[in-house]
């Protein structure tokens, strides 16, 4: 019996739970088929979503193909309509031993073509949580599943539902364990991270669930956040910042925009000066802080004067590594029903925002040479510093260890070490 071939498309959250599906489709024995974790963010993403399907249904012919993620859960009809699929499984259903089950059992069509349910109903997260997620070096910890928010371009909550937080004690629990198989860096990741904690009991913040990792987890050398809401960091994760060196000065903050009136139609909970005081903050408190950043580029009724806000703010926050989005209509969003921006300043504006995140890098990896930093080797020749920049090496080092390093030079997209 063939295992299940898998198929991610989108962000880490949705690379981990694909882990976690394959552990329980094995244990379920689920024999020949073809998974498919969509993603959401974008019409764009859909449209590459129902590309994937068409040719991996010309690759596997007589496999059962699932499709299941994001845009499963927030068009399931759009992939029930497609002859080249034989299930839709929602996001919340997907991560049940019991669905697995019914699936590997189903040789006779008993099992429900979709199984997509209401996802705001959804009260709890991590019901499979997995160990060793990520390279041998280092591992992903989902500490928090949906949003609250309610951006006005957003998708993402109506597929992942409200925001729903694991409990410290099992967190810990499992980041023990991945110290304990060997893991020197684990990165905590989840839709809105900076929420963690709100709907258990007391209340508490993500600056409290690192403090207590980092106490009760001594032997942990490494603590990575993936992605954070910068208006929502707490006074707890701000001390971590200053004074626990095990924490990655990494920080990649969910922005957005530069432009006060884009932030306000986009529906964002923070202020250009709101973001631009953080940043100093942070760098204040951590000299070595690096920051990344997600930036839209031509929101609806973005002008050339509000471009111009955001493509400064990348100066004046001190961003490093940008990812930029090209903003296109989500059907069903509040924002694609606001005047679009021309598709040719669209393309133009994400050009420049890139230009701009590409300098930053140059001036970036210029500042380190002649510098030791401290790399988590990924691969035998390839790491990352502190600050998640790569740096490659002449010769082997071993996987997985974190090593000394000076830095020589670099490529123009990574460092090198001797």
């Amino acid at each position: 019996m063939n295992a299940p071939r898998f198929t991610t498309l989108g962000c880490r959250l949705n690379a981990y739970e694909t882990e976690a599906m394959k552990e329980l489709s094995a244990a379920a024995g689920l024999g020949d088929a073809v998974v498919v974790n969509t993603c959401a963010v974008t019409a764009e993403a859909v449209r590459k979503a129902r590309q994937e399907i068409r040719r991996l249904r010309r690759e596997h012919p007589e496999a059962r193909l699932i499709v299941t993620g994001c845009a499963a859960q927030t068009e399931p009809g759009t992939f029930a309509a497609m002859d080249e699929v034989d299930a839709v499984i929602g996001n919340a259903e997907k991560m049940r031993a019991e669905t697995w089950a019914g699936l590997a059992a189903d040789f006779v069509g008993q099992t429900e073509r979709v199984q997509v349910d209401d996802i705001m109903s959804v009260r709890e997260t991590a019901g499979h949580l997995i160990d060793g997620f990520g390279t041998r070096s280092r591992a992903y910890v989902q500490i928090q599943n949906g949003c609250d928010h309610r951006c006005t371009f957003c998708i993402i909550p109506f597929g992942r539902g409200n925001s729903r937080s694991v409990p410290a004690g099992v967190v810990v629990d499992q980041i023990a364990r991945l110290v304990e198989a060997g893991y020197n860096e684990v990165v905590l990741t989840g839709v809105d991270l900076t929420s963690w904690g709100a709907d258990l009991p007391a209340a508490p913040r993500l600056g409290d669930l690192v403090l207590r990792i980092l106490k009760l987890v001594p032997d942990l050398p490494r603590l990575r956040l993936s992605s954070i809401d910068s208006i929502e960091a707490d006074e707890s994760l701000m001390q971590a910042i200053a004074t626990e060196p095990r924490l990655m000065p990494h920080l990649h903050l969910s922005l957005q925009h530069g432009d006060d009136l884009i932030l306000k139609r986009m529906k964002r909970r923070h202020l250009r000066d709101d973001a631009i005081r953080f940043c100093e903050e942070a760098r204040r408190l951590r000299p070595d802080m690096t920051f990344g950043a997600d930036i839209i580029a031509g929101f609806p009724t973005e002008t050339e004067a509000h471009f111009e806000n955001a493509l400064r703010l990348v100066e004046e926050c001190g961003l490093t590594w940008l990812h930029v989005f090209p903003y296109s209509p989500r059907p069903g969003t509040p924002a694609a029903r606001m005047p679009q921006v021309d598709a040719r300043a669209i393309k133009d504006r994400a050009r420049r925002l890139r230009a701009a995140g590409a300098a930053r890098v140059a001036a970036h990896l210029a500042a380190q040479h002649g510098h030791r930093h401290d790399v988590l080797m990924e691969h035998p020749r390839l790491g990352r510093t502190e600050q998640f920049t790569e740096v490659s090496f002449a010769e082997d080092r071993p996987e997985g260890a974190i090593v000394s390093a000076t830095i020589e030079g670099d490529d123009g997209a990574r460092l090198r070490a001797a």
